[in-house]
């Protein structure tokens, strides 16, 4: 069975991927320091015999370079994330996202492992009016977060070539499911809005609500790390998402008839930072990776539902 080293397993996207390599046979490692991270995400994949957790922060290289040894594959979420939040704190984002990165993939490097898949963001394309996104677009990022996952990608493209090591790198388009934390200020749109809405609360959209984002449900995320893994692929760069897009006023429109409610939202201020509107292409890891999205927007949110209820 092969080895994996998860970075960021107890957050949500990390513990969701987690969860599935045990179910596929791989042995998994996890690492986390809950900056932002969840206990709670840890707990659930505890009794599984083949997970060891080890809260660690990713930038220790001496405790970082003790759990790579011996791994097959490196699965690389760990983050701080949030637009917002690297608005507000900048230093915190670049010094965990950059750091911590290079750490990563020079302890990969040395520990001469197969693949590592790093986890980048849709916001490195910037709110060019151009649509949909194509990996051979121009990035432009517009806030600290866009900036770090810009430089993710781009050292990891960059130990490919240096030194011989396969990376893949997967540009998340708002990616959405169980376990995703519902609350706080940074909390991500889809929680958040169902944790109030199941309650009676108006959400409060930021800005007209015209704005799109290309919703992609967590298990199609978790498709494409294993794909690109699993692959003989490196140094390429790929986009996870649906291929489709909903405004946030859609959204709404959504969850009121999967709550059978009427919640009319509340309209503020856009926040700084935030894109327009985000549109995955997907040909590229459809055709490189086999990548295929198999839970749509609306059957996600269903299932999202029925979790948070």
């Amino acid at each position: 069975m092969p080895t994996a080293l998860v970075t960021g397993a107890a957050g949500f996207i990390g513990s969701n991927l987690t969860e599935a390599l045990l179910h596929r046979g791989y042995n998994v490692r996890g690492v986390d320091n809950f900056a932002t991270g969840r206990r709670l995400n840890v707990d659930r994949l505890a009794q599984a015999d083949d997970f060891n957790f080890h809260e660690i922060d990713i930038r220790d290289r001496e405790q970082i370079d003790e759990v790579i040894d011996g791994v097959d594959y490196i699965f690389h979420q760990a983050a701080v994330p949030s637009v917002p939040r690297s608005v507000d704190d900048p230093v915190t984002t670049t010094n965990a996202n950059c750091t911590g990165t290079a750490v990563v993939l020079d302890a990969a490097r040395k520990a001469d492992v197969d693949t590592t898949v790093v986890a980048s963001s849709s916001s490195v394309y910037g709110s060019s009016q151009e649509l949909p996104k194509v990996e051979t677009m121009e990035e432009n990022p517009e806030s600290p977060y866009a900036l770090t996952k810009d430089f993710t990608e781009k050292l990891a493209l960059e130990f490919s070539s240096l030194y011989d090591i396969d990376t893949v790198a997967l540009r998340y388009f708002n990616i959405f499911g169980p376990w995703q934390d519902p609350e706080g200020d940074y909390a991500a749109v889809i929680p958040k809005f169902i944790s109030l809405m199941v309650d009676g609360k108006r959400p409060v959209i930021n800005g007209d609500g015209a704005q799109s984002r290309d919703f992609t449900y967590i298990d199609n995320a978790v498709q494409a790390n294993v794909l690109g893994a699993e692959s003989d692929l490196t140094g390429e760069v790929f986009n996870v998402g649906t291929g489709s897009r909903v405004t946030i006023n859609e959204l709404v429109e959504a969850l009121n008839d999967l709550l059978d409610t009427n919640i009319e939202p509340v309209y503020d201020d856009p926040r700084p930072g935030d894109v327009r509107h985000s549109h995955a292409d997907i040909s590229k890891a459809e055709r490189l990776l086999g990548y295929d999205p198999e839970v749509g927007f609306n059957e996600g949110l269903k299932r999202t539902v029925e979790y948070y209820r």
